[in-house]
């Protein structure tokens, strides 16, 4: 396939001469009053799902979502959505790596690159004029990359380099583990590249990963501050690259298990989880309420947390310091729920023994209507100020984009929140409780209890 070397069909469309306004002249001022827009949401027959939201602002931001996270990976190919992430950069089909990095960096503009268990997501942001120039060197990273073997070889001490920085954080590797002990497989590939692939990921596994996954019905091209119109012409053109599915990958099984990872931290990082329910589910909203019934960390910066029901459980079991929060994560086919501690080493098994009795405190009707309300408000509140960033806003439209082909509005979500009741919550306690149990540690574990003894 041939690169884009240059996007010369779009017009330049000025924020303030594309809105629908009305101008009211008072003396020598004048007031423009744009009209709100919603998001707009087009599926092409290729499958490709174009999302939108005109707000009018001087800078905008795109970015192309892609069902390509670590779960797609295969054992002959793990960590290669590591190697993609740090391979934006590198020549493609239509630019080189200078002239990426010199085009966006001229317009002052930013290319960047993440990936979750799921999707991976390339965006770019960059001023309204500058829209043509920025989405060129998008479509190259994504639609036409070359990955010339002297170039991916260069990108491994970037790759050790992760993995150390990685290493270094202890709530890292406990998620991690986590996850390789929950599932059999899929969702227990990790976010980075595994010890025994290091330098071993070549430029053919990342050809043959893209071919399988990058394509048209796999794709959402999201944007914030450019008009649907444009948007949907670049789709048509430019990323209608592949036809197909592509690759279907597994639905994930979990199986509940444990994995420890002793260090000589004076600090025990400890998570205790079962399965939950899948993203997008009215059960999923019920694990998200009973997060905040229990605690999901501190609602003030640098605040301590005392109000969580959990903390306030556990502080009657030790007088050590600690922390402890509810833990949720939702994917497309499986979830996990439970309690993440970090404890002093000789209060560990306390702390984590309290933190699950507060669960089984909740299955047993022990949350009142006052409870169920201020976590409901804070749990909207949270999703609410989620939206007020434009990572967070294009997140949440690429992620639905994706999902469903549709965008559900934040009135919408929040009436839902507002559905879920006590019993609920009661009942989503109760499936943690009865559930296989997953543990993962890290620190010092000598006291520290097995996933059998809580």
């Amino acid at each position: 396939m041939k690169g884009i070397r240059g996007i010369s069909q779009l017009s330049r469309r000025l924020y303030a001469a594309q809105a629908a306004r009305k101008v009211e002249v008072t003396g020598a001022a004048e007031h423009v009053k744009f009209q709100p827009q919603e998001v707009q949401v087009t599926k092409l027959p290729s499958g490709l799902v174009i999302a939108s939201l005109e707000n009018y602002s001087p800078a905008s931001k795109i970015g192309v979502f892609i069902k390509a996270g670590c779960r797609y990976e295969t054992p002959d190919n793990q960590g290669v959505t590591h190697i993609l992430r740090l391979a934006s950069s590198l020549t493609t089909k239509g630019a080189s790596a200078f002239k990426i990095c010199r085009g966006v960096e001229a317009v002052g503009g930013s290319l960047s690159v993440t990936s979750s268990r799921e999707n991976m997501i390339y965006s770019v942001d960059c001023l309204r004029d500058d829209i043509d120039t920025v989405m060129e060197y998008l479509i190259n990273v994504t639609t036409a990359p070359e990955f010339r073997p002297w170039e991916v070889s260069d990108l491994t001490p970037r790759v050790k380099t992760d993995k150390a920085q990685a290493a270094q954080s202890a709530q890292i590797g406990v998620i991690e583990g986590l996850h390789a002990a929950a599932y059999k497989n899929a969702l227990c590939n990790s976010l980075y590249c595994p010890d025994h692939m290091v330098g071993n990921v070549k430029s053919d596994h990342l050809h043959h990963f893209v071919q399988n996954n990058f394509t048209s019905a796999r794709m959402a091209l999201v944007g914030l501050g450019v008009d649907h119109t444009v948007l949907k012409q670049v789709g048509e053109q430019f990323l209608n690259i592949r036809s197909g599915a592509g690759t279907t990958g597994a639905k994930a099984q979990y199986r509940g298990g444990e994995v420890r990872l002793p260090s000589s931290s004076g600090l025990v990082h400890s998570a205790v989880v079962s399965q939950a329910a899948a993203a997008g589910t009215g059960e999923a909203l019920a694990f998200s309420v009973l997060q905040h019934v229990l605690g999901a960390g501190p609602h003030i910066k640098r605040g301590s947390n005392s109000t969580s029901k959990l903390v306030q459980g556990v502080a009657m079991a030790t007088s050590d310091p600690f922390d402890a929060s509810a833990f949720s994560a939702s994917y497309s086919d499986s979830g996990l729920f439970g309690v993440y501690t970090i404890s002093q080493t000789a209060a560990a098994g306390d702390v984590i023994k309290a933190a699950v009795a507060q669960v089984k405190a909740v299955a047993d009707g022990g949350v009142t209507a006052a409870d169920l309300t201020r976590a409901k408000a804070q749990l909207k509140a949270q999703y609410l100020m989620s939206l007020e960033t434009s990572e967070g806003l294009l997140e949440a439209m690429g992620s639905q984009a994706l999902a469903d082909g549709a965008y559900q509005s934040p009135e919408s979500i929040t009436k839902s929140i507002d559905n879920v009741s006590l019993t609920d919550v009661a009942n989503a306690a109760k499936k943690f409780v009865s559930g296989k149990k997953t543990m993962a540690s890290s620190g010092n574990l000598v006291k520290t209890p097995f996933v059998d003894e809580i």
